[in-house]
């Protein structure tokens, strides 16, 4: 294979230039006939031009025809993290508690995860990984935990989690309780319904548990400033500080209209630094999360509408009304196992109203915006990291196919379970 060439042939040094090649700065209209250069990891250079003395020594990859795009960023999975749900030895999301916030997904990640390659084969270089909560999932905020630990940046190529790590701490991650009148017994198999008084006092005994601990972290926070001699550190509480200072962003879990009000109070109350995430019924609390500035994270744009007066395009068509609204937002599809669907969803999001260009966006520079990651990546710039993916065509088109790709400018495989399963049985006799 031509992108294997590629590899071997970068595999000693890491200067190299991509010429002839139509690049998508995605900050900037895109290039026809450029050459990039890259050097120790970083772009050198970007043109139709490139002079002679800049490229001496780098080898040459050719793109005439190809596509050269930065990598993309899906912005919530548990990638690394929970590989057969079904056998718990491969499942390290969840620790048992109400309020985690020192745990920090990272450490917890298996590089060897079989997501990873197959995530990475599609074009994407870089994702949000997160713990999940246990006895319900990441979106549910049952009796489950309220701050299940931090959100991770990593990239998908490294022996170790060290190796991976783009930011330790990109976020803490925040349950916002709902009042859930809807129930499931699990014994008999069959969907129930529980009093909404008595929802409505177990929510608002959550959210007093919720705001009681916050309270506690500024007062361990103002107890550390004033140095008491009988002063004793709280891993826990220690790790709240960053949110309190507005250095780490909080993402809130919250579906409709009612939990996202709920959530931009208290984004309002702590003055914290927010970002919601899985959004799927804004309705009229758009302008206010406009008004506050509070990028989103939208999921998986295929699933089915919620309710049944839903209208059949209503989870197709969310990215455009946000876009339309003003609103910055990235795109996360929320699991493992259709991690790699991401540029398939901004592409039908992109077919029902969002504008390609936000799609392309979406993807990759106001990821990295929203993840305070811009300055080093998400776009083609000189001096940014190569985190770069070659392909035949648009990266939002299912045909388009992934040639190469680059990880900090070194040559990343493309090979994964899916590839060798069918090199595998074509071959079969």
């Amino acid at each position: 294979m031509i992108a294997a060439a590629w590899l071997l042939a970068l595999a000693v040094d890491e200067s190299f230039v991509v010429r002839n090649v139509t690049a998508h700065p995605v900050t900037g209209p895109e290039i026809a006939n450029a050459s990039v250069l890259v050097k120790d990891g970083r772009i050198a250079e970007i043109g139709p031009k490139i002079a002679p003395a800049a490229l001496k020594g780098a080898k040459v990859v050719e793109g005439k025809g190809l596509h050269l795009w930065p990598g993309m960023i899906n912005s919530a999975t548990e990638l690394g993290l929970q590989e057969i749900s079904s056998i718990r030895e491969t499942v390290d999301t969840g620790e048992i508690g109400t309020f985690n916030p020192q745990l920090r997904a990272l450490i917890a990640v298996n590089p060897e995860s079989e997501f990873i390659p197959v995530t990475r084969a599609n074009g994407i270089t870089m994702a949000i990984t997160m713990p999940a909560v246990p006895g319900g999932g990441t979106r549910s905020a049952g009796a489950g935990a309220l701050i299940p630990g931090q959100m991770s940046m990593i990239h998908l190529d490294g022996w170790t989690w060290e190796e991976m790590e783009v930011k330790r701490s990109a976020a803490m991650m925040l349950v916002f309780p709902t009042v859930e009148t809807r129930t499931f017994n699990f014994m008999e198999f069959s969907p129930g319904r529980t009093a909404f008084s008595e929802a409505k006092r177990f929510y608002d005994r959550r959210i007093k548990e919720l705001g009681d601990y916050f309270d506690r972290a500024r007062a361990y926070q103002q107890a550390k400033k004033a140095a008491r001699p009988d002063f004793n550190i709280d891993l826990a509480l220690e790790a709240m500080i960053p949110v309190l200072e507005g250095r780490t962003p909080v993402v809130i879990f919250a579906r409709d209209e009612r939990t996202i009000g709920a959530a931009l109070d208290f984004i309002e109350k702590q003055k914290i630094k927010g970002v919601l995430a899985d959004v799927q019924r804004p309705g009229k609390t758009l302008e206010r999360i406009k008004k506050l500035n509070v990028p989103l994270v939208l999921g998986d744009a295929t699933r089915l509408p919620e309710e049944e007066d839903d209208a059949y395009d209503k989870n197709y068509s969310l990215a455009a009304e946000v876009y339309k609204a003003g609103i910055k937002f990235c795109l996360g599809t929320m699991d493992n196992q259709f991690a790699r669907n991401l540029p398939f969803e901004a592409g039908i999001a992109a077919g029902y109203g969002l504008p390609k260009e936000a799609a392309v966006k979406a993807l990759t520079i106001d990821a990295a915006e929203i993840w305070g990651l811009a300055g080093d990546y998400g776009s083609i710039g000189k001096g940014k990291y190569a985190d770069l993916i070659l392909t035949d065509g648009d990266i939002l088109e299912h045909k388009t196919k992934v040639l190469s790709m680059w990880i900090k400018g070194r040559p990343v495989s493309l090979d994964n379970k899916h590839t060798r399963l069918y090199q595998k049985y074509t071959a079969r006799p």
